[in-house]
């Protein structure tokens, strides 16, 4: 051990002017170890309820009381932390002991011309696609994932550079980062995006936004004051979001807006998005449910989202209600809202019946003086209503639900939740208050407490400037194995959003995330993400390569890590040693730079390479 050397010295004592010196020192450190440990300690406090919260939160216990049932509580317990012994500021570098065959594995461009440079392998799946026996229900822009994974290297664009850096990025992007124009003319009446030399522009218009995105937002404000955007608002969920501008706006107002469409005709509106440094995802409300937790949303937004919300007995519409929390708000800015043709008129009829069916209440309806009319519903809080309609159309859903991943789209009500008449304390205490999905057990809330703490703790004093990682240059952060978001939440106040993704084979912290305030998804890492290549600036994962399940494979996981990030941008992985010289062999043999701090954590940048040059002509 390093310490036998000193013991060995103070035995002895051939120096003692130098051994009282060292006494001095040695009395010195741990003096100011102490102190350091006790001020970390208080700046770590956190906010006690208020009364009036306090009390608040004794009523809605009262009325909706569960019997205890401590069999059947599961505690959902975050990756473990590997903090810092001390609190340096720069971490030492270590060496990684390559894996010999993992450092020269052989890599291959995937095939595809143009095609490839945008390879979603679960999306692009074109054999299982063609052989499908229907598309009424959107099949074909669900995952269809190849087996076995593809092992290929994306291509670049030709022309590709480093993003334009956040904020510029929300209103103009490298139009070689993202060469695709067909938006620019289909909707070049609308101002969604427009061409300008090397650059796409993103003005703030939209289909509905015929006053710009910003006017738009001031209209739903003005029209529904119990919309408070960044207090009682804090996560928003837009379907059918264009190049995600109501989002991108919505983020001056402290909103983190989860901006969803499908891979479709209108190409790369998800990828203009993410180009753009604003949370987006590639899905659709097809036959299965959305990734996304039972009462997440406080709001939902659709602007002419081409949803056929009352199709299939009403599922899509459903699936929206089992997504937004309880007396959360559904925003609808369609023209049958508004209009009085045959075709829209019947749209509404069908909507005022089956809105009524699942109680949701209309808060607003309203026109704006450009002539674009919204239909504002609330989802109730009691489920008294459900008891007292004519039938019992749609039905409860039963009790008992598992994670909304390869799940069909249900026609049932979820029962409410006990806290379903309480709503999170406002943006920003909710980050770090209680969540309501957070079992109600000292010894769970105190682990939630700690972790939200530790990972205060690991960010601020290695993640950041210890671990050589250019910070300034991070955007779009996908925290991979997210746990209760703490590593999401200790970054809170940097100029960047993380996608918090809870693996399915893990425990169920998603709604924990969410009440936090803060967005995610659930993931299978045996599976390629719905996301476009290039993405992503950094990846974080905790001990994701040594929890994978037998049926993953490592070297897979790092091809599709490597397709999520762009050029330039990092890896941030805590691993076993072990592990750290299997995983840091496969990114070396992938041209990236990797560096091992402190025998614990991993850090990767990806380079410009690709096999044989890599490039794509247009």
């Amino acid at each position: 051990m390093a310490i036998t050397p000193l013991q060995s010295f103070l035995h002895d004592k051939k120096y003692p002017f130098i051994f009282i010196l060292s006494l001095l020192f040695l009395s010195f450190a741990l003096f100011f170890i102490s102190t350091s440990q006790s001020s970390s300690s208080s700046s770590f406090s956190l906010p006690s309820f208020t009364t009036a919260q306090s009390q608040r939160r004794d009523e809605s216990a009262s009325e909706f009381t569960i019997s205890p049932e401590p069999a059947a509580v599961v505690v959902a317990t975050p990756p473990p932390i590997a903090l810092p012994e001390s609190t340096p500021t720069v971490s030492a570098a270590g060496k990684i002991d390559f894996d010999g065959d993992l450092l020269n594995l052989k890599w291959e461009v995937c095939k595809g011309g143009l095609s490839a440079v945008d390879y979603i392998p679960c999306l692009d799946n074109w054999k299982v696609i063609k052989s499908l026996k229907s598309r009424k229900h959107m099949e074909h822009r669900e995952r269809h994932c190849p087996v076995p994974n593809p092992r290929c290297l994306v291509p670049l664009p030709r022309g590709y550079k480093n993003p334009i850096p956040w904020p510029k990025s929300r209103d103009m992007i490298w139009y070689d980062n993202v060469p695709h124009p067909k938006l620019v003319e289909y909707k070049k009446d609308q101002h969604w995006v427009v061409k300008s030399g090397d650059h796409f522009v993103f003005p703030g218009g939209g289909t509905q936004f015929k006053e710009g995105v910003a006017n738009y937002i001031q209209f739903i404000e003005k029209a529904i004051p119990i919309v408070k955007w960044g207090q009682n608002i804090r996560v928003v969920l837009d379907v059918g979001c264009g190049v995600a501008s109501f989002g991108g706006h919505l983020l001056d107002r402290d909103v983190l807006t989860m901006s969803l469409a499908p891979k479709d005709e209108h190409e790369a509106q998800i990828q203009f998005a993410l180009e753009r440094g604003i949370p987006a995802t590639l899905s659709v409300i097809g036959t299965q449910q959305l990734t996304f937790p039972d009462n997440a949303y406080d709001l939902i937004h659709c602007a002419r989202c081409r949803v056929h919300w009352d199709a299939d007995g009403g599922k899509p519409l459903l699936e929206l209600n089992r997504v937004l929390r309880p007396g959360g708000f559904f925003i609808w800015s369609a023209t049958p809202v508004y209009r009085k043709d045959e075709k829209d008129v019947t749209v509404w009829n069908s909507m005022v019946a089956l809105t009524k069916s699942m109680c949701w209440k209309v808060v607003a309806k309203t026109m704006s003086s450009s002539g674009i009319g919204l239909v504002v519903y609330q989802k109730p809080v009691s489920p008294s209503c459900y008891k007292t309609r004519e039938k019992n159309d749609p039905p409860l859903c039963e009790m008992g639900r598992n994670m909304s991943w390869y799940s069909p789209l249900q026609k049932c009500l979820p029962q409410l939740p006990p806290e379903a008449s309480s709503w999170p304390p406002l943006w920003p205490k909710r980050l770090t208050t209680k969540p309501f999905s957070l079992p109600s057990a000292p010894i769970v809330e105190q682990s939630f407490h700690n972790d939200t703490r530790d990972w205060q703790a690991l960010v601020a004093d290695i993640y950041v400037g210890g671990l050589g990682i250019n910070w300034s240059s991070v955007r779009n952060v996908m925290d991979m194995t997210a746990g209760h978001g703490g590593f999401a939440a200790a970054l809170i106040k940097m100029p960047l959003w993380v996608m918090n993704v809870i693996p399915v084979h893990e425990p169920d912290t998603l709604p924990i995330i969410f009440d936090r305030g803060l967005i995610g998804t659930y993931h299978d890492w045996c599976e390629s993400f719905n996301t476009y290549p290039r993405a992503y600036d950094l990846l974080h994962s905790t001990f994701l390569f040594s929890n994978l399940p037998n049926r993953c494979d490592i070297i897979d996981l790092a091809a599709e890590m490597d397709r999520i990030v762009r050029p330039g941008g990092w890896i941030l992985i805590q691993e076993t040693k072990e592990k750290i010289n299997s995983v840091g062999a496969i990114f070396r043999s992938l041209q990236w730079s990797v560096n091992l701090y402190n025998d614990k954590y991993l850090v990767g940048q990806k380079s410009f390479w690709r096999p044989r040059g890599g490039l794509v002509h247009r």
